[in-house]
């Protein structure tokens, strides 16, 4: 194995750990966003809500379950692809061995890191929907006390 093609099936795995790492980032913090959703929606149908924490509050939870939605989008598998998997499945077996054989490492290191990217940004822009929604939920909380005092 040539230094190039060494370095191809290095960054080929790299770039697959990445999207493992994104997936995982992105199911616990589904599972916290759902958490915060639940708990909110709970704590706010026993409280008596001013109309600003109604407001705010609801802004909030709005947030949330867009921050939810694109952490779904982003573990949503795309079975169109190209390559991979959803390609191996149409070929038959003889097929499949001359695909292996004629293998572009490097474009399947185009094709995954640009995966990567996409589902680390529906991430990055999922995290700063939560910490906006949840601020906003704090706010809410806020006037719903200063309003009962």
């Amino acid at each position: 194995m040539s230094a190039t093609e060494a370095n191809l099936a290095a960054m080929h795995a790299e770039v697959k750990s990445e999207i493992a790492r994104t997936d995982t980032k992105t199911g616990l913090l589904l599972a916290f966003v759902g958490a915060v959703l639940a708990g909110a929606w709970t704590v706010a149908r026993d409280l008596p809500l001013n109309l600003g924490a109604y407001i705010v509050g609801g802004l909030g939870l709005a947030l949330l379950v867009t921050a939810a939605g694109l952490l779904l989008r982003s573990v949503r598998p795309n079975l169109r692809g190209r390559g991979g998997f959803p390609l191996w499945a149409t070929l038959n077996a003889q097929e499949i061995a001359t695909a292996a054989a004629s293998r572009d490492l490097a474009a399947d290191v185009a094709g995954l890191s640009r995966l990567a990217v996409a589902k680390f940004a529906c991430l990055r822009r999922a995290i700063d929907l939560t910490y906006a929604g949840g601020a906003l939920l704090v706010a809410a909380a806020l006037l719903t006390a200063w309003g009962a005092v």
